[in-house]
């Protein structure tokens, strides 16, 4: 796809949806991945390495290399919700057409995908009227918030050291569910030093409070970061489980 923007790298599923598009009803299915590394870096095992378990269940992906430190907030929010509208659109040709799309993100990937999935914060707004939200979003071990046990390598990457309390509260994605959220997966572990499981739970009791559908997987052992925990124990499950909760929902 020699014509897609800097930063998107295209992974077509090759026995899956895509190669027998013309035969199917309804949507088609596109997968964004936005890999973790606390907006610091892209973590290239939750970027390729979730592409290629896509497309092993027959969804097409793009891994989207979002804005980074020294970029700050909106632009990375921005630029998303920005891929998710041009996708849709079908600017690009060989992609797939007014697609379904979930979103996918780990660790700070997670923390964007929760926000393209919300209300836009009051920065986005200041610079763009984009609200595009994905059908579906999956969050491994996120950050979902700046000021309750914040992960504080992603809060200076993404707004600069010494953010104020008001200015990280603005992207505390569990403060900006609301009824038009997409369903949701997530899962953690309780093990997790660095971004705590308390992340999640806080997100999962948002999405209950709005009626949101979510599933939520608590796994006891594993660190921070494990991707797709091949061989790392039980937290190894949580692609199954996802996979059951895409084919539940019609992917």
């Amino acid at each position: 796809m020699t014509d897609l923007p800097e930063g998107v790298d295209w992974y077509p599923a090759p026995d899956g949806p895509s190669a027998e598009r013309d035969g199917l009803p309804g949507r088609p299915s596109l997968a964004v991945v936005l890999p973790g590394g606390g907006y610091g870096m892209h973590a290239p095992h939750e970027g390729e390495g979730y592409a290629r378990w896509l497309n092993g269940i027959g969804i097409d992906a793009v891994v989207f290399a979002y804005p980074l430190a020294p970029h700050r907030h909106p632009d990375a929010v921005v630029a998303t919700r920005a891929l998710v509208r041009d996708l849709r659109a079908g600017r690009w040709a060989g992609l797939p057409s007014d697609p379904r799309i979930v979103v996918i993100g780990s660790s700070a990937g997670g923390h964007l995908a929760a926000l393209v999935s919300n209300a836009p914060t009051p920065a986005e707004r200041a610079v763009s009227d984009v609200d595009d939200r994905p059908d579906l979003t999956v969050l491994c071990y996120p950050v979902t918030s700046m000021t309750d046990h914040p992960h504080v390598g992603s809060s200076d990457n993404l707004l600069g050291p010494g953010a104020s309390v008001r200015e990280r509260s603005a992207v505390d994605a569990d403060l900006l569910v609301d009824d038009r959220t997409p369903p949701t997966f997530l899962w953690h572990t309780a093990e997790d030093e660095h971004v705590p499981v308390t992340h999640s739970l806080s997100y999962a009791h948002a999405l209950a409070r709005h009626g949101v559908p979510f599933d939520l997987h608590v796994f006891e052992r594993g660190v921070h970061g494990i991707g797709l925990a091949e061989g790392l124990g039980p937290a190894e499950a949580w692609s199954t489980l996802a996979t059951t909760w895409l084919r539940d929902r019609g992917w």
